[in-house]
């Protein structure tokens, strides 16, 4: 529903409320001319504008988990989980923003958040669509302001559809290979470099490094990408590990004996349940590069634009959490394209696929991969 169902839904209570906060004049025991007034003033540029401006960034971090979410409904638990997450401990003391019921109920006294009518929705909060996207386009307006455009660079790195002959290389090399595993299920050394080589991306085994947790079973052991890969096999039942033997499922031999390639769109699923435990928001993070990166920018500023946004993850700062758990993956699935210009850095731009994955894909929470934390 649209702001204008919203508060004719609303008691006059609450309609006072929201009159008082945008300092509508009307006549407050008329429940349509306090409506009329809400909607006139709210729907002037320049106050709507002004509202966004005053966002804390912590609002605006709990505001942006709301935008891009299709669902309707909110319970009042979430919401105060979503508010929790909005505020990092890199956060100055005096932006704190009080409570997450305040927050609840400033949004409220702003009309930007509404109670059910309905006997089963009274409970639930909702945000009128027409908000949402003057959100979108507002908050969209201050981030593109703070992104640099770049041109066509003569070179540039296309991933489009390599994770997905990847995924089969390693399914067939595990069909023609008897793959052993340590006591950790861990591929010894030799298998995997075998496995590397065959893979159309390059990557180096993982050296010893002090952490590697967080983004799948097999972080710890495999460098990123391929963890990746594997990670999707096994979660995908196309590959087993029993008696500490690697090796392909029945479903894993039905689908290279088919022939059948990965669905993009499954790769792209899997991906958003496995890295949403340690990057809450990555479904708004990668609508903002879609929505930024539609022409080619140049990466620094996007990271710039985007940091604000973006926990850290225990020694995973910000910035790096942008840079190799956003859109180096995100280059890897072939959502964006990145190349490097002498003057500017690197650079990257969205591609058709990417923008076709990013605006058709929804991953609900509840449907996000626990990893446990081995931090040995």
């Amino acid at each position: 529903m649209n702001l204008a169902d919203m508060l004719s839904y609303a008691d006059i209570h609450d309609l006072s409320r929201i009159a008082t906060t945008y300092e509508c004049e009307c006549n407050g025991h008329s429940k349509n001319e306090l409506i009329q007034s809400i909607l006139s003033t709210v729907g002037r540029r320049d106050v709507f504008q002004n509202q966004v401006d005053a966002l804390t960034i912590q609002d605006i971090r709990f505001l942006n988990s709301l935008l891009f979410d299709p669902r309707g409904a909110f319970s009042l638990e979430e919401l105060i989980a979503r508010v929790q997450q909005s505020k990092f401990d890199t956060d100055a003391s005096e932006d704190g923003g009080g409570n997450p019921r305040e927050t609840i109920t400033r949004f409220k006294q702003r009309g930007w958040l509404f109670n059910g009518h309905s006997q089963q929705t009274r409970y639930l909060f909702h945000v009128p669509a027409d908000l949402k996207r003057r959100f979108i386009a507002a908050l969209g307006t201050q981030l593109a302001s703070m992104v640099q455009p770049a041109e066509e660079p003569e070179a540039y790195r296309d991933e489009q559809k390599l994770i997905v002959e990847d995924i089969w290389h390693f399914l067939h090399y595990l069909k023609e290979n008897e793959t052993l595993l340590t006591a950790e299920n861990a591929m010894y050394k030799r298998s995997l470099l075998q496995i590397l080589d065959r893979l159309g991306v390059g990557e180096e085994p993982v050296g010893k490094t002090a952490w590697r947790f967080g983004y799948g079973r097999m972080f710890r052991d495999y460098p990123n990408r391929f963890s990746f890969i594997y990670d999707y096999c096994y979660f995908q039942d196309l590959i087993t590990e029993h008696h500490q033997v690697l090796a392909l499922t029945e479903k894993g031999q039905a689908r290279l004996g088919e022939g059948q390639r990965e669905d993009p769109d499954q790769v792209y699923r899997f991906w958003l349940k496995l890295y949403r435990g340690p990057i809450p928001n990555l479904i708004s993070l990668v609508h903002w590069v879609k929505q930024l990166a539609g022409a080619w920018i140049t990466a620094d500023s996007l990271r710039t634009a985007l940091e604000p946004l973006i926990r850290p993850f225990y020694y995973d700062t910000a910035g790096s959490i942008m840079d190799q758990r956003i859109l180096q993956m995100m280059m890897h699935l072939g959502l964006i394209r990145v190349g490097e210009d002498e003057r500017l850095g690197r650079v990257l731009q969205v591609t058709k696929l990417g923008s076709r994955l990013i605006e058709g894909t929804y991953v609900p929470d509840e449907e996000r991969i626990v990893i446990p934390f081995d931090k040995r």
